[in-house]
């Protein structure tokens, strides 16, 4: 899954005026081209603290997605969906509301969270 978030940040002027210089240097040609690395960096210098938290919370850590199939396998298990991710959560456009009403119990998403309108609405009550 390659899709991305936008992010908003706000910086004082000196610090937006160095990536200018970095720029007009020819060692980033844009603001996005320094701004993620300094991020990717800034996540990996703290992986042990994530990895730590997750552990903690017993986080699932990835890209997750479900189709009608597996939600129809867990309603017949006679369980339900009770994750909290970090990373992406995709429910496929072959699920009907109704079954995932049935079939999630909780789910809380750090990251993109994507699905119909109508399974959107259903799960908005259980979304944290």
């Amino acid at each position: 899954m390659s899709e991305t978030e936008k992010i908003t940040i706000n910086m004082n002027a000196a610090d937006l005026g160095k990536i200018h210089l970095r720029m007009m240097e020819g060692l980033d040609s844009n603001r996005t081209d320094f701004t993620r690395p300094a991020i990717r960096s800034r996540i990996d210098r703290h992986a042990f603290e994530v990895q730590e938290t997750v552990a903690r919370n017993s986080y699932g850590i990835g890209v997750f997605a479900y189709n009608r199939s597996e939600l129809e396998h867990l309603k017949w298990k006679n369980e339900k969906v009770k994750r909290i991710l970090v990373g992406p959560l995709r429910l496929a456009d072959d699920i009907p509301p109704e079954l995932a009403d049935r079939g999630t119990e909780t789910v809380q998403a750090r990251g993109m969270f994507q699905a119909s309108l109508a399974v959107r609405a259903v799960l908005a009550n259980r979304m944290n």
